[in-house]
């Protein structure tokens, strides 16, 4: 069996969207079953109750879980609110603990996914499980380690499958804690249509302002659902707190879900991929549009200090020739080519400008 042959029909015994919700971080008894209950109280269609258990963080010393004891929680909140309960494993111990404490939905985290060795010592460990396992995208933009991943596991003949889409790291700082790099995750949903898709907008925004549009986003191109990080008091997280919510923002970001057709192959579930793919481009064109007018500040400051010419003529024609030489490489317009770059020089110019005259 391959993964294009996996029946993936666990997914459908959840209400769709599935919805996992629940801290990011367990840190007490009482915070894992006020979350659970208000979670509850809102009556809001989420059947799986996360929290992470084992927390791996970048740098040494910070908090990194409680350990084997908050799966004890995890247990309780099951007994007591009916959830279904998930977290991560990042190694064959948490695994072990994991299954012994009936966790329904296990996880393999971003940081874990990258690395083979990682990903098959749990698959070992899990080997035969009749389990959901979900897989996060590796934290680098490569779609040969995520669908690498997989199938480690089912070669260990595990086959309640799924993906997470948390997005990438990225050197630049943007408006992503991760940016979302929408043409990897489509291009795995492209091949793997039978391989349940959930969004994680809590890593991608790393904050609470663009949760419910990221949520959308994935749900209009396909995705079956979401895993949103939800406490009782997320101002007092001992984890990520920026990107936490409180159970009540939960349901009124889940009420306000438009569910779309998950027909990839109809006309508007393409057109909503092409326009989410053409908003991930445009994203980046603009960010890379502001670092290069950073670099053009640099340069205006020198020819300042230097008493150098802003307009340099030579510069400008190489910038054309280099323009005419692009638009015959990817078969684009010349003439919109050159429009292109000449807009970007001109601004170029009035921001060097401006630093001339001291504006």
């Amino acid at each position: 069996m391959n993964l294009k042959e996996l029946n993936n029909d666990w997914i459908d015994t959840f209400p769709q969207p599935m919805m996992i919700a629940g801290p990011c971080s367990a840190e007490s008894e009482s915070q894992m079953l006020e979350t659970a209950r208000r979670i509850k109280e809102t009556q809001a269609h989420v059947p799986i109750f996360r929290a992470g258990i084992w927390k791996p963080r970048t740098k040494p010393n910070g908090f990194e879980g409680v350990g084997v004891i908050g799966l004890n929680w995890l247990k309780k909140v099951k007994e007591e609110y009916g959830f279904k309960t998930a977290t991560e494993v990042a190694n064959a111990h948490h695994v072990f603990a994991a299954l012994e404490a009936d966790v329904d939905i296990l996880w393999i985290g971003a940081r874990s996914t990258v690395n083979p060795f990682t990903v098959q010592e749990i698959a070992v460990a899990l080997r035969g499980t009749k389990k959901t396992v979900l897989v996060k995208n590796p934290v680098n933009p490569d779609l040969a380690l995520w669908i690498g991943a997989l199938e480690r596991l089912l070669g260990q003949d595990i086959q309640n499958l799924g993906v997470i889409h948390r997005g990438f790291s990225t050197y630049q700082k943007t408006k992503y804690r991760n940016n979302p790099n929408w043409q990897i995750a489509l291009d795995f949903k492209s091949q793997f249509p039978n391989i349940p898709m959930l969004i994680d907008p809590s890593h991608i925004c790393g904050n609470r302002t663009g949760l419910a549009d990221i949520t959308q986003e994935a749900l209009n191109v396909g995705y079956q659902g979401a895993i949103i990080e939800t406490h009782s008091n997320p101002d007092e997280a001992w984890s990520d707190a920026a990107q936490q919510i409180t159970p009540e923002v939960l349901a009124e970001l889940i009420s306000n879900l438009k569910i779309r057709s998950t027909d990839l192959a109809g006309f508007e579930g393409d057109m909503g991929r092409h326009r989410t793919l053409i908003s991930d481009i445009d994203f980046q064109l603009i960010e890379l549009l502001s670092q290069r007018m950073k670099i053009s500040e640099k340069i205006g400051k020198l020819k300042k200090e230097n008493d150098i010419a802003i307009f340099q003529p030579e510069r400008w024609k190489v910038i054309t020739e280099y323009a005419t030489q692009k638009a015959v490489e990817t078969g684009m317009s010349k003439e919109f080519i050159e429009k292109v770059f000449k807009t970007i020089h001109e601004e170029s110019i009035e921001v060097q400008n401006n630093i001339m005259i001291d504006r």
